[in-house]
């Protein structure tokens, strides 16, 4: 073995393994410097390029900001929400003849109700000689006084 070693085959092998070696170390270093570069790149690109974790840190104070001014929001929406259901959402509008001599359709009931068909029927008569306006309190659908059928017209056409 030692002959081996001691001959010009065995230089001439371990020169070709140096100079493989020799060859992958500089294609490594060439990769490290290109990917250097990059990263140096990368940096500029988003943010001062000198600390990345100031950045970081920077765009997590901005997203915990963000997180806030959603939350607030989300909670003005559910308030708006809630009052919602207070306000007349449903309208049902009947137009009518309520004299012959009238004319026109002239006439009109209007039912105006809530989110829990509470509300009012106005009813709107017209004559030549005078117009007058009647309102009839709502509750759940119904009314505790008569109301005539455009009233109730008026009334199915806001609930459905």
């Amino acid at each position: 073995m030692l002959d081996f070693f001691r001959s010009d085959i065995s230089l001439i092998i371990i020169l070709i393994i140096n100079f493989v070696l020799f060859i992958t170390v500089i294609i490594s270093n060439a990769r490290i410097s290109k990917m250097n570069k990059n990263n140096k790149e990368f940096m500029q690109k988003i943010g001062t390029g000198k600390d990345i974790a100031e950045d970081l840190n920077g765009y997590m104070d901005r997203i915990i900001a963000l997180e806030e001014a959603l939350s607030e929001t989300h909670s003005y929406c559910k308030q708006l929400e809630n009052n919602m259901k207070n306000c007349m959402q449903k309208v049902g509008l009947v137009r009518y003849n309520a004299y012959n001599d009238a004319g026109n359709d002239l006439s009109f009931a209007v039912a105006l109700l809530d989110e829990k068909n509470n509300g009012v029927v106005f009813n709107g008569i017209y004559s030549r000689e005078m117009s007058n306006i009647y309102a009839k309190p709502i509750e759940e659908g119904k009314c505790k006084y008569n109301l005539t059928k455009e009233e109730n017209e008026a009334l199915e056409k806001a609930m459905n």
